[in-house]
């Protein structure tokens, strides 16, 4: 099972969550039918999203994280509600690329390095809060850790790792995102970025070990306490109703000239792929209500 597991260190100094999310990057690409390298993207996305979404304390809120950095993926888009689930897409999900020299997935050459991360806080009010960085490089965990720096001013680390097998189907999947509070000492700055530094790969820990040990290794040599954990996953909460809501909102012309072409309008979810089929009867009927309105 998917979970966002939680911790604190150093008598309160530390703050880290780990994610881990093989079920859920595995629906992802199932539904987009993600090449390595863009299941890889848009996995690390989704993870991020998870750790910052589950994290908000709005019962309705939603947060949704947009990576365009010029690439051949195009954007890359995770959203996540404040439980954690999330959904997301990108744009050109069958772009591959060639392994890099080091025998990793070449996200960065993907996702490109000339552009923006962009995150949006939807917490009820009229406005989002809506923050964005230059890229770093592309490979969405250091993108996301200059976000949080330069937009929040919140010293973090942060990993983001997805395994994909021979099979093309996804091995493991996951984070960590590490946060400092206020008057952290410098040597435990120093030790986290240590541990950080000679850790196993992420991926293989989470593989061959589970969640558990990433706090081991990136907390080695501090008291930290598990306080908590909280199931995690892929949802989409489209509906046959809310389509309805969009397609109410189109002017009457455009109503009118769909229904006029006599055959059944079809509308697929960008998210989970469902697809909501409308008479052309239905959709005058959509017209009409708008009218009423």
């Amino acid at each position: 099972m998917d979970k966002i597991i939680h911790a604190t260190a150093a008598e309160g100094a530390v703050k880290m969550a780990v994610i881990t999310a093989r079920d859920t990057v595995q629906r992802a690409r199932e539904i987009h039918g993600c090449s390595p390298t863009a299941a890889a993207a848009l996995g690390r996305t989704l993870c991020a999203a998870s750790l910052l979404g589950e994290s908000m304390k709005e019962a309705k809120a939603s947060l949704t994280i947009r990576v365009n950095g010029g690439g051949p993926i195009g954007s890359v888009v995770a959203v996540s509600d404040s439980e954690g689930y999330v959904r997301g897409y990108a744009e050109n999900p069958t772009v591959h690329l060639p392994l890099r020299a080091d025998g990793k997935l070449d996200v960065g050459g993907a996702v490109g390095r000339n552009g923006t991360l962009t995150v949006s806080r939807d917490i009820g009010l009229k406005e989002p809060y809506i923050g964005s960085v230059e890229l770093v490089s592309g490979e969405i965990a250091e993108d996301l850790t200059a976000y949080l720096l330069s937009s929040e001013q919140v010293p973090s680390a942060c990993a983001l790792g997805v395994l994909v097998d021979s099979d093309r189907s996804i091995k493991a999947a996951g984070g960590f995102l590490v946060q400092l509070m206020p008057g952290a000492e410098e040597a435990l700055i120093d030790r986290l970025e240590n541990n950080i530094f000679l850790m196993d790969q992420l991926t293989t820990v989470l593989d061959e070990d589970g969640p558990e040990q990433v706090f081991a290794q990136v907390l080695k040599g501090m008291e930290y306490h598990l306080v908590g954990e909280a199931p995690v996953g892929y949802r989409c909460p489209c509906s046959r109703s809310r389509v309805e809501e969009a397609l109410a909102c189109l002017e009457r012309k455009e109503l009118e000239e769909m229904a006029a072409a006599g055959e059944a309008l079809r509308v697929s979810c960008q998210f989970c792929g469902e697809e909501y089929a409308f008479t052309p009867e239905e959709v005058l009927k959509l017209r009409r209500a708008e009218k009423e309105n």
